[in-house]
């Protein structure tokens, strides 16, 4: 049973706040609507955020790591001992996400959220029920209440977020078989076999993306969760660092902080958090589409469309921090270019 605050209502947009950022747009030194979507991103930011110069300064970026009992079935081309050397990675500054937070100004916090790392880790938060996943191919891949400690795993990690009065958050993953239990929810809510889902992940072959599908649907047949509720479908063949995603999703919306979608593995945990609660949806903010094959059905689902493509599939939440500067972009633009009034520059006709 998922806690209580999972399902509690998330805070409406701000009609007044986005319709006073609709007003100022058409008052702005430009052509109406000459900045395309990067002016509804402002006036959208303007309703989540409640003002009429919505903000993208501070950024904390966090990531989640977890590991997955999936990948004795052969389903990754990385053995699962990168996903303890890659955190210690993001710690000491080598990783890409690394980088991409110091050139965005942005903090970076790493937390195992289900790793097989044996000890506390430095420079790492611990908070796990339980040292990575079950194989879900021969059994349930989460407990209830292991199930329940990552959603709160990740409310934990808004709160601490919080501290810095974020004006968006960005959510990253790391974990080797990852994609394989992504592909595995992301079919199971939407209803639809592996093979439209499944994709190359950390890079196996045609071989290796069927065989990964083979064992999706194998394991979607035997708990029989296609089209099953949320919850019961991230027991069977969740991840806890998806999970963690999930609830820190829904925490941020809670506390009107809109979230900068990354690709493939925090959509599915995006998407699963929308089912759970449908009043975070408007929080969400793509910001790619990956080269992950079931990326684009699950942007989908979620009924939005992402500011960039570049054919990314690396996660750690750095597609959404590439797009980062887009949305600063819009910000800056709304809030600082004068209007045809403060220019003395001709307006058009009425």
């Amino acid at each position: 049973m998922l806690p209580e605050w999972v399902t509690r209502k998330c805070p409406e947009i701000s009609v007044a706040h986005r319709d006073a950022a609709i007003a100022r747009q058409t008052q702005l030194t430009k052509p109406t609507g000459a900045l395309g979507r990067l002016e509804q991103l402002a006036i959208e930011l303007a309703g989540l955020q409640a003002t009429e110069r919505p903000r993208a300064a501070r950024v904390p970026i966090i990531i989640f790591a977890g590991d997955h009992g999936i990948v004795s079935q052969g389903v990754s081309a990385y053995p699962q001992a990168v996903t303890i050397a890659m955190m210690a990675n993001f710690a000491s500054g080598g990783a890409a996400i690394s980088v991409l937070a110091r050139e965005l100004g942005s903090s970076l916090e790493v937390v195992d959220a289900g790793t097989l790392a044996q000890e506390a880790m430095p420079d790492i938060v611990t908070d796990k029920p339980c040292p990575g996943t079950r194989d879900f191919s021969v059994e349930a891949a989460l407990t209830p209440t292991e199930l329940a400690f990552a959603f709160e795993a990740g409310q934990r990690a808004v709160v601490r977020a919080k501290a810095d009065q974020p004006d968006l958050l960005i959510f990253g993953e790391m974990g080797i078989g990852n994609t394989t239990t992504s592909a595995a929810i992301a079919a199971s809510l939407l209803g639809v076999a592996a093979e439209e889902i499944a994709g190359h992940g950390t890079g196996v072959d045609a071989a290796g993306r069927a065989h990964k599908a083979r064992v999706i649907d194998a394991a979607i047949a035997r708990h029989g969760v296609a089209g099953a509720a949320p919850e019961r479908i991230l027991c069977a063949v969740g991840g806890l660092e998806i999970a963690a995603i999930s609830g820190a999703i829904i925490a941020a919306a809670q506390a009107r902080i809109p979230v900068l979608i990354d690709g493939f593995i925090v959509s599915v945990a995006a998407l699963a958090a929308v089912r759970l609660n449908p009043s975070c949806q408007p929080f969400l903010l793509p910001s790619h589409q990956s080269a992950e094959q079931g990326h684009r059905l699950v942007l989908r689902a979620l009924n939005v469309l992402p500011l960039i493509s570049l054919d990314l599939r690396l996660g750690e939440g750095s597609g959404a921090a590439i797009a980062l500067p887009l949305v600063r972009s819009a910000c800056g633009l709304h809030n600082d270019m004068a209007t045809f009034a403060q220019a003395n520059v001709p307006d058009r006709p009425s």
